[in-house]
């Protein structure tokens, strides 16, 4: 059956189950792998304990070349050790003590996320709200509001497909304005219009319950603003994000234009603060995506 669907999935965790599978007349035994690994277009990634041990090694390197003392594993296990606790009881205490509002924070972008980003062009773990479950050991079920924070354009470190960038003064005046350098590699990020196809995608796998658009103010100066809104693919629209790099890298994007309004907004603190033209703006995002947006920057709507 592998061979005649989409998808195989195992949610297996360890290798201590095992099942056989025969495909013309040659034997497979699975133990981790599903059994789609069979399928000849089957994309599967594999990471040994060795893995590990480079990191290591290519870690001590880095710091020798910078003529830095490398510390070893033992060394800073005694440093941090008194900062430590075990997340699991930490949170379990959190969610079961008083009352509280607790708020987790996200790292990185849904599409770098390992699983469901633009790979090879992602990080090592998960970026989306799956990250809070995987990442600290947080029931699903104590999940409450997700807020998807997003630019009022769209930016990305590094390589890999960007459909809506602009190269060009468009994307020199966001990244200027904007100050859009890396925290942690002092990059200058790539720049453009926002891309509503992506954001889509994000808010079907986190289920945002509510927008928090920053850095609308960045757009104050410009004549006409656009916003993608769709993909097409050999002339014809697609009713997906595409997962495939090669395709992604092809899609053309289908812009919606609007009018910019021309007015500094950075000392907006109501929603009637902002010009009418800046409230249309952020109505199409909603509309589009179908997410209230509640807060932008300072300003709560």
């Amino acid at each position: 059956m592998t061979f005649f669907v989409k998808e195989d999935v195992s949610e297996r965790g360890g290798n201590n189950a095992g099942h056989t599978v025969v495909v013309d007349g040659k034997e497979y035994d699975f133990h981790l792998f599903p059994s789609g690994i069979i399928n000849p277009k089957a994309i599967s990634f594999i990471v040994f304990d060795f893995h590990q041990a480079v990191d290591g090694l290519q870690e001590v390197q880095r710091q020798a070349q910078e003529g830095k003392k490398a510390d070893t594993p033992r060394g800073y296990a005694e440093k941090i050790r008194p900062m430590v606790r075990d997340g699991v009881y930490f949170m379990y205490e959190a969610l079961h003590g008083s009352p509280k509002k607790i708020l987790v924070e996200g790292a990185n972008a849904a599409l770098l996320d390992i699983d469901f980003g633009t790979y090879p062009f992602v990080t090592s773990s998960n970026c989306t709200v799956g990250g809070v479950c995987t990442g600290l050991g947080v029931p699903p079920q104590h999940v409450g509001d997700v807020y998807g924070v997003v630019k009022a354009y769209t930016t990305r470190v590094g390589i890999g497909a960007f459909p809506t960038e602009q190269i060009n003064e468009i994307g020199d005046l966001l990244q200027s304005r904007g100050h859009e350098w890396g925290v942690t590699t002092g990059r200058k990020r790539r720049c453009g219009w926002l891309d509503l196809v992506i954001l889509k995608y994000a808010h079907m796998i986190n289920g945002f319950t509510a927008l928090a658009l920053t850095k609308l103010d960045i757009l104050d100066v410009l004549d006409e603003i656009k916003i993608g809104v769709a993909y097409k693919l050999g002339g014809k629209r697609i009713p997906y994000f595409p997962a495939n790099q090669e395709i992604l890298q092809k899609v053309e994007v289908e812009y919606e234009t609007m009018p910019g309004w021309k007015t500094d907004t950075t000392g907006a603190r109501k929603w009637e603060d902002l010009p009418p033209k800046a409230q249309n703006y952020i109505r199409c995002v909603e509309n589009h995506v179908g997410v209230p947006a509640e807060n932008l920057g300072e300003l709560q709507i």
